[in-house]
């Protein structure tokens, strides 16, 4: 058995978070992680909001921590940022093609 990295295993769990205002693509696949830090155990993951008044700002960053801490063994912080801004580049082809952009 090939043991699945540990970035790997982060990615596969923020692909279950969604913003409520956006139910049909992830937030990964939607370009809102940044950057996913891991050092030893611990995990600092950068993110970002589709827009800086999101209501669901705290509700979505909560999720992104849970979703990490599902299979991380050390501490996981979360860094909310807003530079870059969140544009449409940022999303996946099939966030684009999902969304037909």
């Amino acid at each position: 058995v090939i043991p699945i990295p540990m970035k790997e295993k982060i990615i596969a769990e923020l692909k279950t978070v969604y913003d409520p205002e956006m139910p049909s693509i992830n937030i990964f696949d939607l370009g809102l992680v940044y950057e996913i830090d891991i050092q030893d155990k611990d995990v600092t993951i950068t993110h970002t909001l589709t827009s800086m008044l999101c209501p669901a700002g705290d509700l979505i960053s909560n999720n992104i921590k849970e979703a990490a801490e599902r299979v991380c063994e050390g501490t996981v912080k979360v860094k909310l940022t807003h530079t870059p801004q969140f544009s449409k580049e940022m999303m996946s082809e099939d966030a684009r093609l999902t969304l037909g952009i």
